[in-house]
Order: structure tokens, then C-alpha cells, then sequence
């Protein structure tokens, strides 16, 4: 039986994490087995997993395919790897934490002749995974379902998301359809539990939100 100073969580007390193998890591965050299912293994299959598919492309889903590993521990590790993620991996995803950063991402469609409805998508940080335009309307209107919004945003495992659009008359008011078309979004969110963190809409180089 290993003794308790050679166990991973004792181990990194007395000679500092550097001295642990990234197997040994992985046993001090899991902690312990169940029956049947030896922690020791269990990191050592962890380990494998995070070297074939990487530590930032990593899901949640991966975890829990490993024998042993349930809801906690998977809850345990994915948190832990998120927010090293979230510190330590350079990324030039742009932080989206003000609708005038969200502003920034629609000069495209500023001058739009037609009505461009566009999607942000944002992760747990709110820093932008994607920005797509989703319909392309007529002078007066663009159409959009919640579906093609969040059939997107789930594409992206995006936490929450924004969405924009232009107004070609150059007219910086929130109508009434766009004031339906956020209480729209922001129910269907609700419902899937991707947050709806914004409406805004673009009138040459201003806007508003309609949130």
C-alpha cells in the first residue's frame, strides 16, 4: 500500500507541485477513486485524453467518457482547466464586456443599404468566439428566427451572446418589432441557458441597445 507521504496531495505539500508528474498532478485534483475505479488509473486515461485532444480544446462530454469520472469530478477538473485557460493561454479574442466593445465588432454593417442582423458569440470570460451575420433583409427589415440564433450559438458552446443589427434609414429608435425580437431571444435563452447579454442597433456611427 502507498503511504501517505507518497500520496499526490501530501506529496505536492511537502516538496511543491513542481515535483509531481503531470499523472500525479491530475490524482491530487481528482482526489480519490470509487469502487471499481482506481483514481491512479483514472488520471493516467485523464492524461491521455488531454494529450490527444488538447487542454484547450477539451470538453466537458470528453471527461465524463472516462470510467470513473461522474458529474463531480468532471465539474472538478473542467473548472479547474477553464480557468487556467482563461489566465494563462494567449488568445487575440477581443473582450466584449460593454456594448460599445460589441459597437466595435459592427462597422461592417454601419452602412448597410439593407438590414444586416448579426450574431456575437460570447465564452464564460465574454470574450468573442465568432460574429456572423445571420439574415440579410430589405431596406426596411431583416427577419430572424431564434432558432438559426441559437442553433448557432450552441454550434460555438457559447456561454451568452449579442446581437445587432443596422437600421438603413439611419434612424437611431428601437420599434416596437425590435423590442418583440429581443423578448423573443431572451425567453428562448432562458430556455436554453445561453444568456442573451444584449440587442444593439447600429445607425451609421451611433447606436443603442434595445435590451
Amino acid at each position: 500500500m502507498v503511504s501517505q507521504t507518497e500520496l499526490p496531495r501530501e506529496k505536492l505539500c511537502r516538496k511543491g507541485a513542481s515535483a509531481l508528474s503531470d499523472t500525479e498532478l491530475l490524482q491530487a485534483v481528482i482526489g480519490s477513486g470509487g469502487k471499481g475505479n482506481d483514481f491512479k488509473q483514472i488520471a493516467k486515461n485523464l492524461n491521455s485524453l488531454i494529450q490527444k485532444r488538447g487542454a484547450a480544446e477539451l470538453t466537458y462530454e470528453d471527461m465524463k467518457s472516462i470510467k470513473g469520472i461522474g458529474d463531480a469530478k468532471a465539474t472538478i477538473v473542467f473548472a479547474a482547466l477553464e480557468f487556467w485557460r482563461r489566465k494563462f493561454i494567449k488568445t487575440n479574442a477581443p473582450l466584449i464586456d460593454s456594448p460599445e466593445k460589441a459597437a466595435e465588432q459592427l462597422r461592417e454593417i454601419k452602412y448597410k443599404k439593407q438590414e444586416y442582423f448579426v450574431l456575437l458569440t460570447l465564452d464564460g470570460a465574454r470574450r468573442l468566439i465568432n460574429n456572423r451575420i445571420v439574415t440579410i433583409g430589405t431596406l426596411m427589415c431583416s427577419l430572424v428566427h431564434p432558432r438559426e440564433i441559437y442553433a448557432l450559438a450552441i454550434e460555438d458552446r457559447a456561454a451568452s451572446i449579442i446581437v445587432a443589427h443596422n437600421h438603413p434609414s439611419g434612424l437611431l429608435e428601437v420599434s416596437a418589432q425590435d423590442k418583440e425580437v429581443t423578448k423573443r431571444l431572451k425567453q428562448a435563452g432562458d430556455i436554453i441557458g445561453i444568456r442573451l447579454d444584449d440587442h444593439i442597433i447600429i445607425a451609421g456611427d451611433d447606436f443603442i441597445s434595445a435590451y
